[in-house]
């Protein structure tokens, strides 16, 4: 007799959850908070949906326990991925590693997903959020906040996160909450691949402004993580994917009360001794050029003003007036551009959430409970969440594919 499987949340992860099960001969139904499924999906990649990245490895993924995503990646893996959306009529393309339907839409992702799912005969009920689940003698029952109740064999949650403020992840907190009425340990949430708020109010001044350097966090005096990129400055703070790589770590730091630096680099090709002989250079060409003008063609003017006082030097005065200390102070400045980090923007301009079901519960090759049998998770609500780059889906892919066959099979 094939089991009655019930996935809570229809977003990438519970769908994939879905499909895997009723592939497995399982019945399933989803219930999905929203008015669609996939609706976060939809808006990944800037519409177009880098669902994976070829280029994988432990590093990409984040987890208080940092062996157990790459167990599930190592499971169902970014090939995988790519030939399971190949066999449902999606084409990809790559771009160094990261994977995109052909069409570059990321609709294309949600409808072929939907329509395995309609040939599985899986069964969807939108707006459905619920209230209460417990688990008897009888198998799994969750009640909705109308009172109609479902029974289950087993139960899978993909409520997923608030990350990106899309309308159903309110519901997401509902899906820590059921957690806990299982035993369930949930790791404080925190935004993740998301802008960073600095102190310095003079940010403001070069909002907009977007430069190629790198960015390294600091906790005391700690580096905590590096990345590079396109950095961008925003009236709050600095953004920019770079400063999303690196977000988690200074969100981390903050939540435990450290004081957080974030440490730009505006030249990462030169050593500070190259940069430096590269300003004597710049000096003795033009030694009559006011000091207004002296990055002109390196930076933009708002922040060469700011670099030059960063560096104690006067824009009125001339190239050839710029002695060795302040040169010195300048390659500080240009390489070692330090703010202070006081908060992340909210949840509804992250990307992911960082935290979630402590996954020291949770069995990592098959996203079963530890503490409730045929109880299994998949996706963010789980304490795990990668870099940007296509890796969060593929954490949302693996994971939904071992709950789902978990739950058809184990239950």
């Amino acid at each position: 007799m094939s089991k009655e499987v019930l996935v809570i949340g229809g977003g990438a992860s519970g769908m994939m959850a879905a499909i895997s099960a009723a592939r497995e001969g399982a019945r399933v139904t989803i219930l999905e908070g929203g008015d669609r499924l996939g609706r976060k999906l939809g808006a990944t990649g800037n519409g177009k949906c880098n669902f994976t990245n070829t280029l994988q490895e432990p590093g990409c993924y984040h987890s208080r326990d940092p062996l157990f995503p790459w167990a599930a990646i190592s499971s169902f893996t970014s090939s995988e991925t790519i030939r399971f959306f190949l066999e449902l009529g999606l084409y990809s393309k790559s771009r160094n590693g990261y994977m995109y339907p052909h069409c570059e839409q990321a609709k294309a992702v949600i409808d072929v997903l939907r329509n395995e799912l309609t040939r599985l005969g899986v069964k969807i009920h939108l707006e459905a959020v619920p209230a209460q689940a417990v688990k008897n003698e009888d198998g799994f029952q969750v009640t909705m906040d109308n009172g109609y109740m479902y029974r289950a064999d087993a139960l899978i949650l993909s409520t997923g996160s608030a990350a990106g403020g899309v309308k159903g992840t309110e519901n997401s907190a509902r899906g820590y909450d059921l957690a806990r009425s299982f035993g369930h340990s949930v790791i404080h949430p925190i935004p993740s691949l998301v802008p960073l708020i600095v102190k310095e109010s003079f940010i403001q001044r070069v909002a907009g402004i977007r430069i190629d350097g790198a960015v390294t966090i600091r906790a005391g005096s700690e580096n905590l993580a590096t990345d590079r990129g396109e950095l961008q400055f925003i009236k709050t703070g600095i953004s920019g994917i770079p400063v999303f790589q690196v977000s988690g770590a200074a969100g981390d730091a903050l939540a435990e009360g450290m004081p957080v630096t974030a440490i730009l680099d505006f030249m990462p090709d030169f050593s500070k001794d190259t940069l430096l002989s590269f300003l004597r250079q710049r000096v003795s060409y033009c030694p009559s050029r006011k000091n207004n003008a002296f990055f002109t063609g390196l930076f933009p003017d708002a922040l060469s003003e700011i670099l030059l006082k960063k560096s104690g030097i006067s824009s009125d005065d001339v190239a050839g007036s710029i002695t060795e200390a302040e040169l010195l102070r300048m390659v500080s400045a240009v390489k070692e551009f330090t703010v202070s980090v006081t908060g992340e923007a909210d949840a509804s301009a992250s990307q992911v959430i960082r935290g979630g079901i402590d996954t020291n519960e949770v069995d990592p090759f098959t996203m079963e409970s530890h503490l409730v049998n045929g109880l299994c998770f998949c996706g963010e609500i789980l304490d795990v969440d990668g870099k940007c780059g296509g890796y969060n889906l593929q954490w949302a892919w693996s994971s939904g594919h071992l709950a789902g066959i978990s739950a058809a099979k184990g239950a």
